[in-house]
């Protein structure tokens, strides 16, 4: 059950749950700006949020050069990851030797640590390359995809299939009428998630090598040189990237969701 939903039976107004994250966030804002303008008492590299704000609007064509780029990558790197993810488990679903060798390398690759194989990737492709980047953010957007793809291919229950030999449906009829209406809720549900960890992929393989563009490399550098209001500006930027590709997946998911039998 959705979160509006369970508003909706509590009482609360829908457009509660829209509102209390702005209020939240502007207390925020306020506590830190008392903190660092009023009280003095921040760190240096934790400057104030207006100071940060006009970074962003005063280099955001630097800025927004380095979202594209960082956006770029995680995107590759979604759909690379998603569709080899999507591929693979319909063959673990269809042949059991499959899904019994899949099941090992993918819980491998779960545990693989990003920072530990950006450099790698990074060096083996070139200095000049994205690919590297793209590759890591893939592999990080596999795992997730593939779970919850697998799992919703093996929702669908025998006595259903059953109905459908039983009426004659083709292979090509029982995959549309039955298969991918159950599994597809669980593909958005796990390109939700894989959406959001294929960004933070993305800008974690900025930092170790590759080409010096892009938000994580932009963040290192001016993070090192001082500039930290400008750093936190670039942080902002990919904040602003994670929340896009958040909003995009959870819209579809919730336009299927709608669409979908309850």
């Amino acid at each position: 059950m959705s979160t509006l939903r369970q508003a909706q039976r509590a009482g609360l107004p829908s457009w509660l749950r829209f509102v209390a994250p702005v209020v939240v966030g502007a207390l925020g804002v306020a506590v830190w700006i008392l903190y660092v303008d009023v009280l003095g008492a921040a760190p240096r590299m934790l400057p104030s949020p207006i100071a940060i704000g006009n970074e962003l609007v005063l280099r955001w064509p630097i800025i927004g050069d380095a979202i594209m780029i960082t956006a770029t990558n995680a995107l590759v790197g979604l759909l690379a990851g998603s569709l080899i993810a999507i591929a693979l488990a319909g063959l673990a679903a269809a042949i059991k030797p499959i899904d019994g060798m899949l099941v090992p390398l993918v819980a491998a690759i779960a545990v693989v640590p990003i920072v530990a194989l950006t450099p790698i990737l990074n060096t083996m492709f070139g200095a000049s390359s994205q690919f590297g980047r793209q590759a890591v953010a893939a592999i990080a957007a596999f795992v997730p995809v593939f779970v919850n793809v697998l799992r919703g291919l093996r929702q669908t229950r025998p006595v259903h299939r059953d109905l459908l030999r039983v009426s004659a449906a083709s292979p090509l009829q029982e995959f549309r009428v039955l298969t991918l209406p159950t599994a597809l809720p669980y593909l958005l549900t796990g390109l939700r998630i894989a959406s959001s960890v294929a960004v933070i992929a993305a800008l974690v393989a900025e930092y170790f090598g590759g080409p010096a563009d892009g938000v994580g490399t932009a963040i290192a550098t001016y993070a090192k040189s001082g500039r930290a209001a400008l750093a936190w500006a670039f942080v902002a930027g990919g904040i602003l990237i994670g929340l896009v590709f958040f909003l995009v997946t959870s819209l579809l998911e919730r336009l299927v969701s709608r669409r979908s039998p309850v």
